[in-house]
């Protein structure tokens, strides 16, 4: 907390923090459940705080993550919240404790967050495909990948315009699949011809549960910040294009 208030008070005026910081581990935090929320909630909380104080505006990232899956049509903001998962659960305790701290904030919640930088599902596909001819991939986990460089010009055009319909609001990229079907999309994209097996959940044992399905209903965000995202076959290939 004393490093942010610092951070804050030894720069120029900050008008809007945008929060990508997360403990991103969903396995591993089923058993660091403490520190997991120590980041993301706590952190999250500390940072409204400090932006409650210098009446910056708070961008927050979060995830399909905090509901359970068992929709079988896209998650609304007005859908009620059942995490299954620690990391879902910490991230779910982020946006309430935000919500109870800051006025000024947009909280968005994304899913299956890729790109050519850092770690991430594309990236993990493209290195196994170095090493392996077969590749075994979830075929019964429903989702929309989302296209990072998409998700940071949405930030920047509620920045630009200057938006004040504060709250919660879902973005991602249009469409549905499989992580099966996004791995062999991966594969198509670059044209590699690794093998992708379709394998159950209950074939690939984690520490995690996972929602079965978590697409996004994007309505709101596509009304209010008057933007149209992407399918996320398009997206997808501009990050192939850009690695």
């Amino acid at each position: 907390m004393k490093d942010v208030e610092e951070f804050f008070t030894t720069n120029q005026k900050i008008d809007y923090c945008i929060n990508c910081a997360a403990y991103t581990a969903v396995d591993k935090a089923e058993t660091e459940v403490e520190k997991a929320f120590e980041i993301n909630a706590k952190g999250a909380k500390n940072l409204a705080l400090v932006c409650n104080a210098q009446d910056a505006i708070l961008i927050h990232i979060s995830t399909d993550f905090v509901f359970d899956g068992n929709k079988t049509e896209p998650y609304t903001e007005t859908d009620i919240p059942k995490p299954i998962s620690v990391y879902g659960a910490s991230k779910l305790q982020g946006e309430v404790e935000i919500q109870k701290t800051l006025k000024k904030h947009f909280i968005i919640r994304t899913s299956w967050l890729y790109s050519e930088h850092g770690a991430n599902f594309m990236k993990t596909m493209l290195r196994l495909a170095e090493i392996r001819d077969e590749i075994s991939v979830v075929s019964d986990q429903i989702g929309t990948p989302t296209y990072a460089g998409d998700l940071a010009d949405v930030i920047l055009k509620i920045i630009n315009s200057k938006n004040t319909n504060f709250g919660l609001y879902h973005y991602s990229n249009e469409g549905e699949t499989s992580w099966y079907g996004f791995a062999k999309a991966i594969f198509e994209s670059c044209k590699n011809s690794v093998r992708v097996t379709p394998i159950s959940s209950t074939q690939y044992t984690t520490a995690a549960t996972r929602p079965k399905y978590s697409v996004l209903d994007t309505a709101r965000a596509k009304k209010v910040f008057n933007s149209i995202p992407y399918k996320w076959e398009i997206s997808l290939k501009k990050a192939i294009e850009n690695r």
